[in-house]
């Protein structure tokens, strides 16, 4: 079957005008949907980008990157921000392949068909035209047959009546028959010419001049379905593009989830948290018919109670934190000085402010916490805390605050780091040496002796980054070879406990400990042998009074001078003009503990408060002072 528009469709001029309209219709239709799909695949792209974004870590955190399934998750995410990164590829690629380029072929389609078809109405109306000339000059021939007919019938009939009057008549008649005659002939000519134009006219519209414009239009029509098709195959291309890294994302998404290795992950919790102390020993015999004075154990850290308590033992791993240690969260600066003038509101006349006391010396704080009773005893320790934090404001250098294990990784981190620093310096040096030979060899490159003060400088950071160096490497043999002694004495101790009975243990001494022994549960290690025996020794007994204690009570009020912010923990911020309760007094730090509502308690300045003390409490002061 013919496939030809100009011969098949010759007389279907207006449906040929509908069909194609239909078409560049329905490829507007199409590009508006590439259109909308490239918009939904930049918002999935947005919209998982943002996912990823939301759930990845903020900033880099040791604990993250030190387990297998933070980093298959922080893994994940990566792929799925590449994800997002070949969806907005796919969007751009729709939107230039497709978008644009169908958006600009379609209006050169519909110029190029709104010119087919100015071209076929053209014709069409050219045959028309030829048409009615056609038929008018049919008509007029018509016509003029007629009336000549007619003159013809009036000539015979006044030829059959002659009369002399008609005679006359006759020629008359007989002359307009003949020229009626001669205008039907010349009306004949102009109809046969007429007719055998509109032959050709017709002739020429229809094999002609319709066949090439509906070729060219049926030509339109097939690039437009041809274009249609192309656009769908870009579009599929386009998705096929981005499947092999998508499919290598999912894979490293797999590769990362197979990664993850529970049994390491717990190892690592061991590494992170391991304080390398040992296990505490048996507990001792206590012989009270002896009225022997208890001893503790070398290998065991004991919370002893006060006779005559009912005894609920704790062994370290299972305390909480020792309370020294707790009490380190009170302020470590120096109290702030007053303001020169009261603020607006404030006391008018207060008191010059005392000059800063001096502070009290750790060891006469041990022996007045050793020798005081239950209630002095914890104001002592308070004093003591006080004094350990403005002492302790800064970790020491050599990181003995941390637990044997965890000192001995923080040293071995920071050796490595200073080898990499070295190394770095070093090739920085030997950098700069051949640059300055080249410069020594060619003057035209360069002066050698501007590289001369960057060599210096470079030379003071390897002795320093040497020196802390060897200073590091120093103590972190110390604490591996505490650590060895550890597990030698652990695996001595263990076979001697199979051959000791608890009765013997009691018969132990404190004496001749050696240094790692010393070593209390935060990893510090205490430097007077007597004063950390005695206060061991009787550690047992404030210890539990500070861990059950109530409430201390008000020994008198004070009014504040000065608005204070207590910024550091363990203080209490303050208004103007507010009145406190007072519970403990200065111990020479600049601080005063205070309380308000029975519920908020903490330090406040001296210098910043007008005290007023009870004279009951003036007294219960002045005889904890002098126990």
């Amino acid at each position: 079957m013919s496939c030809n528009w100009g011969t098949e469709l010759w007389d279907q001029f207006d449906n040929l005008e509908k069909h194609t309209s239909w078409g560049i219709d329905f490829l507007e239709r199409y590009t508006k949907f590439v259109k909308e799909r490239a918009e939904i695949e930049l918002s999935y792209a947005k919209q998982i980008r943002s996912l990823s974004k939301k759930y990845h870590p903020k900033r880099s955190r040791e604990d993250e990157s030190r387990y297998t399934w933070c980093l298959a998750f922080a893994a994940t995410l990566q792929q799925l921000s590449d994800l997002a990164v070949q969806r907005e590829d796919l969007a751009e690629n729709l939107n230039t392949q497709i978008v644009f380029e169908l958006t600009r072929y379609i209006q050169e389609l519909k110029v190029e068909r709104k010119t087919h078809f100015q071209d076929g109405r053209r014709a069409q109306q050219h045959i028309e035209s030829s048409w009615k000339q056609l038929e008018s000059s049919k008509r007029r021939f018509e016509r003029d047959c007629k009336e000549a007919e007619r003159a013809q019938h009036v000539s015979d009939r006044i030829d059959l009546d002659k009369t002399d009057g008609e005679k006359r008549c006759s020629l008359k008649a007989r002359q307009t028959a003949q020229q009626k005659q001669q205008t039907a002939e010349e009306s004949r000519k102009d109809y046969m010419t007429s007719l055998n134009q509109f032959n050709q006219d017709q002739h020429q519209h229809y094999h002609t001049l319709v066949p090439v414009i509906y070729q060219r239009i049926q030509d339109l029509e097939e690039r437009r379905i041809d274009r249609i098709g192309e656009a769908m195959r870009l579009s599929a291309e386009a998705e096929r593009k981005v499947l092999p890294v998508a499919s290598h994302c999912l894979d490293a998404m797999m590769d990362a989830a197979e990664s993850i290795q529970a049994r390491k992950d717990t190892r690592q919790v061991v590494e992170v948290f391991k304080s390398g102390f040992d296990p505490p020993g048996d507990v001792e015999f206590e012989d009270y018919s002896a009225t022997i004075r208890r001893s503790i154990s070398e290998s065991s850290y004991l919370d002893n109670r006060m006779e005559g308590r009912r005894h609920s033992r704790k062994l370290w791993p299972f305390l909480r934190k020792n309370k020294l240690l707790t009490l380190l969260s009170s302020p470590r600066q120096p109290p702030p000085p007053p303001p020169t003038s009261p603020s607006p509101g404030g006391v008018v006349n207060s008191p010059p402010s005392p000059p800063p006391a001096s502070r009290e010396p750790i060891t006469q704080r041990l022996n007045d916490l050793m020798s005081s009773g239950s209630r002095t005893r914890k104001q002592c320790l308070r004093s003591l805390k006080r004094g350990l934090s403005l002492k302790l404001g800064s970790s020491p250098a050599d990181c003995s605050h941390l637990q044997p294990e965890q000192r001995r990784k923080k040293l071995q981190s920071r050796v490595n780091n200073l080898n990499q620093e070295i190394q770095r310096e070093k090739e920085q040096r030997d950098a700069l040496l051949k640059m300055r030979e080249v410069y020594e060899r060619s003057p035209q490159m360069g002066d050698a002796g501007s590289l001369e003060p960057r060599l210096e400088e470079v030379k003071q950071n390897l002795q320093r980054l040497e020196e802390e160096l060897r200073r590091n490497q120093v103590w972190l043999s110390e604490v591996d070879s505490r650590l060895s002694d550890h597990s030698s004495r652990r695996q001595s101790g263990g076979l001697n406990s199979q051959a000791t009975t608890p009765g013997s243990s009691s018969l132990k001494k404190v004496d001749n400990r050696s240094p790692a022994s010393r070593e209390s549960p935060d990893g510090s290690y205490t430097e007077d042998h007597s004063t950390e025996l005695h206060f061991k020794s009787r550690s047992s007994e404030f210890d539990d009074d500070f861990e059950d204690e109530e409430p201390l009570p008000s020994i008198g009020t004070c009014k504040s001078l000065y608005p204070f912010q207590g910024q550091n923990e363990g203080t209490l911020s303050m208004v103007e003009g507010e009145l406190l309760s007072v519970v403990e007094e200065d111990k020479g730090d600049g601080w005063t503990r205070v309380r308000r509502n029975l519920e908020e308690e903490g330090y406040v300045p001296t210098s910043y408060i007008k005290v007023f003390l009870d004279s009951s409490a003036k007294g219960f002061v002045q005889s904890s002072r002098l126990v």
